[in-house]
């Protein structure tokens, strides 16, 4: 029989300085996500379908406020996001590798 830890949805931060954390499975709309920090775990409602692999904000996050992963910053937000949402290019964007001019 399966625990119910292997069964819990669930994400992880790579570094105590992020403000999200990365999908370890497909997380669904309205399902309870647990985030691992460390060896400590929160739960965060998830407030839309999240793939595998991708960013679930822990925190609100502003617009233009810096999106923390790896401990440095990998983009900015465009529009604010709630705690629980995606976090992808379709929210976020990067000015890193851009050419200026």
């Amino acid at each position: 029989m399966k625990s119910t830890a292997a069964k819990q949805k669930s994400a992880l931060v790579i570094d105590s300085k992020d403000n999200v954390a990365v999908a370890l499975s497909d997380l669904i709309k309205g399902n309870i996500c647990s985030v691992r920090i460390g060896e400590n775990a929160n739960m965060i409602e998830v407030l839309e379908d999240i793939p595998f692999g991708h960013k679930i904000a822990v925190k609100d996050l502003d617009a233009d406020e810096q999106v923390l992963k790896y401990g440095e910053e990998i983009g900015r937000m465009h529009v604010p996001i709630k705690k629980g949402g995606w976090v992808h290019n379709h929210n976020m964007f990067c000015e890193r590798g851009k050419k200026s001019g």
